[in-house]
């Protein structure tokens, strides 16, 4: 995929939050920056300033944290979606989440510098405040249905709640992996699939 296609998925994408006319896209497309992952390559790393934050032109990524010694699994982000450690880009501390590529992985990144720049640009200002309160506003209500779905949901119902955002994306994901975003073990996991799986068989 060349960039310019990519920015036209990007431009289609961010239509949800901003509209730019011609001489604002053209000045905003300036700022932005390329990015290809290999898989299990880092997008970001606990410990240290999530300084940029990305759209997912193709590929997806994991959300992990390491817990006595061990690596959990707490969310995914997917082709045409958003990734960050947001509050790490906002605020500058060292987040503590790692974001790891699932696969080959192409994202269109806005620097937290070139983000400042933008916010100083009389042409671009308003629209990027604008833009950067409704993420903010994207990303609660993401953490809200997260904590909701352990408190009001069972495992197997948020599973089938995953297998709505289509199977491909389950079968590109290592079976621990979802098990743990779940809040299982992976022998749940499989007891949850059977059950599932065994009126269609029938």
């Amino acid at each position: 995929m060349d960039a310019a296609t990519a920015l036209t998925i990007y431009k289609i994408y961010l239509e949800r939050y901003v509209t730019f006319n011609i001489e604002e896209w053209e000045a905003f497309t300036k700022h932005v920056t390329f990015t290809k992952l290999k898989k299990k390559q880092h997008y970001a790393t606990a410990d240290t300033v999530c300084d940029k934050f990305g759209f997912l032109v193709s590929g997806s990524v994991r959300y992990y944290h390491i817990i006595n010694g061990e690596d959990i699994t707490s969310y995914f982000s997917f082709e045409q979606e958003f990734t960050s450690s947001y509050k790490s880009f906002l605020t500058r501390t060292p987040t503590i989440t790692y974001i790891q590529a699932l696969e080959e992985t192409r994202l269109i990144n806005i620097s937290y510098h070139a983000f400042q720049q933008m916010l100083a640009d009389p042409l671009l200002a308003h629209k990027m405040e604008r833009f950067g309160r409704l993420v903010a506003e994207h990303y609660l209500c993401c953490y809200e249905d997260r904590v909701a779905s352990f408190i009001t949901q069972s495992p197997e119902e948020r599973y089938l709640q995953l297998l709505q955002t289509g199977k491909d994306i389950l079968q590109r994901m290592p079976q621990h992996y979802i098990a743990h975003y779940l809040g299982i073990t992976p022998v749940s996991l499989s007891r949850i699939r059977k059950r599932i799986l065994e009126p269609v068989i029938k």
